[in-house]
């Protein structure tokens, strides 16, 4: 803290967008967070962090070339403390997971009204992660949908493509580990998500946090 004060960071590519967000929370919490710095790109976030020594960082999911996620998986990896809001301009529910998992302590979309980010900064600064409502449901209906025994129905190959589509990867992302082409990664995919009866890749992903596959060993038998 600075003065008493949360100090606050943000990472986005739209510059106009920070300087916004810093204003807001300049007038409205000015005597709650202190808007340290800003940068536009993502490969900068860490070294932001660890200069400003920042309790919350605010991470853009959109940031290319390096992503917000991966960012968002550097910034917790180098400072722990340090809590991340990620904020997106989709509904992407999928990539809210992966920010999640990457290490992030709440998720929200753009499109929600700035002034409604004052209070979830405040729940995150208090150590209480924030989950859209609908990210939340996406989550429960995964758990509920679960089977026994589907650790055992998967190979290993599964089992390692299901960690990689866990972590929010794109499909051309998972090709490579696996050395496939892109479009035999769709297949598998597909396939993959027929096994587990899951939905989509939302729900595989909350099913891999169940059963601990992003641990170094997955619980079988569980």
């Amino acid at each position: 803290m600075r003065d008493g004060r949360y100090v606050v960071v943000i990472v986005d590519d739209h510059a106009l967008f920070s300087q916004g967000l810093a204003l807001l929370l300049e007038s409205r919490a000015g005597d709650t967070f202190v808007v340290a710095g800003a940068t536009t790109a993502g490969e900068d976030a860490v070294a932001l962090v660890g200069r400003e020594a920042a309790d919350i960082a605010i991470i853009d999911l959109a940031l290319p070339p390096l992503g917000g996620v991966e960012t968002i998986r550097r910034v917790t990896a180098a400072y722990p403390r340090t809590r991340v809001l990620a904020l997106s301009g989709t509904e992407d529910l999928g990539l809210a997971t992966a920010a999640l998992r990457a290490g992030a302590a709440g998720f929200l979309g753009k499109s929600a009204d700035p002034e409604v980010l004052v209070a979830p900064l405040l729940t995150i600064a208090a150590g209480v992660r924030v989950v859209h409502s609908d990210l939340l449901d996406a989550l429960l209906a995964a758990g509920d949908r679960a089977g026994d025994g589907v650790l055992e129905r998967l190979d290993e190959r599964e089992l390692q493509l299901w960690a990689l589509l866990a972590r929010g990867l794109e499909t051309s992302e998972i090709a490579k580990p696996m050395l496939v082409s892109e479009r035999t990664a769709k297949r598998m995919i597909a396939s993959l998500l027929h096994k587990l009866g899951a939905a989509n890749r939302i729900e595989a992903a909350a099913l891999a946090g169940r059963y601990g596959l992003l641990d170094e060993q997955p619980h079988r038998g569980r």
